[in-house]
């Protein structure tokens, strides 16, 4: 389980995460939705220790990130797959290597890495592209082979972040069919980080809103969708931001 206690993170002056709580159980997809700029993935970093909080705690298997030594750390890491907003390919790498570079930092034989490159890039339906570089690749083609190097690791936890962002409604339906199958196939804990909404509503079991540093409403999808909480539901049907007061920005331009 991945549990945030209390986390604080601020950056100079701002106050980025703000006594931040929630818990991501086992097994489970949890998406974790809010305004550009609330922090959604700056908590995802604190979860492979790329970040520190300010005040609190998380807490990965039981292991508090901030405790536990360099080794302890790298070990934890190699149980957690993470699938970057724009890929994060190395371009003068073929599609095969890109993947290949996490599994031979594990001293695999060469073998089993073939066999995980493989596996990996049929799941992703890019059977044919280990030969391929990533120039030759469309958006939502490098983002699947990110998606195949995380899981070519066998990871305990998946981590997206923003898997759709800038991708076109059919690619990015492609995308969440993929996560929502890697759960089924790999049985791995999801963490998504995403502010579109149709793919939280299709890819997760559990939706946290981050809004203002905290956890706004927390709930399964069916409860989101039925929740009568005016910040989640402006957020949820596209609809202007509420300011403090509770009014729409609209609102608040009116005399």
């Amino acid at each position: 389980m991945i549990v945030f206690d209390r986390v604080s993170k601020a950056f100079g002056a701002k106050q980025v995460l703000d006594d931040f709580s929630l818990e991501i159980p086992e097994g489970e997809t949890t998406v974790i939705i809010g305004y550009s700029g609330s922090g959604k993935s700056v908590a995802l970093k604190h979860i492979v220790g790329l970040l520190q909080p300010d005040a609190g705690r998380v807490m990965v298997d039981g292991l508090d990130l901030a405790e536990i030594d360099r080794d302890a750390l790298a070990a934890l890491r190699g149980k957690i797959g993470y699938v970057f907003q724009f890929s994060a390919l190395f371009d003068s790498m073929t599609v095969g290597d890109n993947i290949r570079l996490g599994l031979a930092r594990r001293e695999l034989p060469e073998d089993e890495i073939a066999r995980r490159i493989e596996e990996s890039l049929a799941l992703v339906e890019l059977e044919d592209a280990a030969d391929r570089m990533p120039s030759e690749l469309s958006g939502g083609m490098r983002k699947r082979v990110g998606v195949a190097r995380a899981i070519a690791l066998h990871p305990q936890y998946i981590l997206y972040d923003e898997p759709t962002t800038g991708l076109d409604p059919v690619t990015s339906a492609v995308i969440d069919r993929l996560m929502v199958r890697v759960r089924e196939q790999s049985g791995a804990t999801g963490v998504v980080v995403t502010h579109d909404m149709r793919s939280a509503f299709t890819v997760g079991d559990r939706i946290a809103m981050l809004y203002q540093g905290q956890v706004r409403r927390v709930g399964t999808v069916a409860e989101i969708r039925e929740t009568d909480d005016p910040v989640v539901r402006q957020f949820i049907e596209g609809r202007p931001e509420p300011d403090r007061r509770g009014a729409t920005a609209q609102e608040t331009t009116l005399p």
